[in-house]
């Protein structure tokens, strides 16, 4: 008697399966996405070479064995390695724009991204917000924001790490703002071209208690991007010291400090901030004018 062959598994069975392996395997989130399904989803639909942005399309689509094969095996890596998804795809996502992204530098996800895509720190510019700089630049991605959310302005990515401008680079070249991005070595501002009339910057900021009790998922990025000493401070402490004599008068510095606002009132009692509006509330990134810090 022949057998009926099995029928083939479909693109939402796949992940589906994949996110009960993901919830059972203790996986953590935070790189792109903050659950199982969309973690998963996202595997499936780049093995598949679907679009990652309407599931609803193709969730019926059959998935031949070989390539179900495939799916299953990057599930499987993501599992075993505990690295982020953006690492196994070489790509991230930030405001709808595609980033290339390894391991020489964290997963892009800043906040700030969100401050230049909808304009809420817009009110603190002007006519005068020519030149900006994004100081730990990383992958490049906020320069690269910064240049298409203002065409009319020049950006300078900074980075201590010559493998993280390797990759910036990549993305600077990726959308082709090679004239109006330029990538700088520097440890802080140490070699920078100030002044600037805008400074980003999304620092390592992670005390040394958090550090410790690190998930694997974030232990695989570089820690030279992520621990800040003792209470997440050092390398802000340099620079809101250096920052003044880098920007002009008018200028803004937009920090983000992730979950160390805490830590950040108790190193600068005396600072007057701005805490800025994002999808994780009003505490993780803040604005602070040239003059509040000559007053602090």
């Amino acid at each position: 008697m022949n057998s009926t062959p099995a029928k083939p598994a479909t693109v939402i069975e796949l992940i589906e399966a994949g996110a009960r392996q993901f919830d059972a395997a203790g996986l953590i989130y935070g790189h792109g996405t903050s659950n199982a399904f969309d973690e998963a989803a996202w595997l499936v639909l780049w093995q598949l070479g679907l679009p990652l942005h309407d599931l609803d399309a193709v969730a019926d689509r059959p998935v031949d064995p070989q390539e179900q094969a495939k799916v299953v095996a990057l599930l499987q890596e993501r599992i075993t390695t505990r690295k982020p998804a953006a690492y196994l795809t070489r790509e991230a996502w930030l405001q709808g724009v595609p980033f290339y992204v390894d391991e020489r530098t964290i997963v892009p996800r800043s906040f700030i991204a969100e401050l230049l895509a909808n304009g809420n720190i817009d009110a603190w510019l002007g006519e005068h917000t020519r030149r900006v700089l994004d100081l730990c630049t990383g992958n490049g991605s906020l320069a690269v924001l910064a240049a298409l959310a203002w065409p009319e302005v020049t950006v300078d990515g900074a980075d201590l790490s010559a493998d993280a401008l390797a990759v910036a680079r990549i993305n600077v070249d990726k959308h082709q703002l090679q004239d109006r991005v330029t990538l700088l070595t520097s440890d802080g501002l140490g070699n920078v071209r100030g002044p600037y009339d805008l400074i980003l910057c999304n620092p390592p900021y992670v005390n040394a208690q958090s550090m410790a009790t690190l998930p694997a998922e974030y232990r695989a990025e570089p820690e030279l991007a992520l621990a800040g000493g003792s209470d997440g401070m050092d390398f802000i402490r340099r620079l809101l010291a250096e920052a003044p004599a880098q920007m002009s008068e008018h200028a803004v510095l937009v920090l983000e400090i992730g979950n160390e606002r805490e830590h950040f009132e108790a190193a600068f009692p005396r600072l007057e901030a701005a805490w800025l509006e994002t999808s994780a509330g009003d505490e993780q990134v803040l604005l602070i004018t040239r003059e509040a810090l000559l007053k602090k």
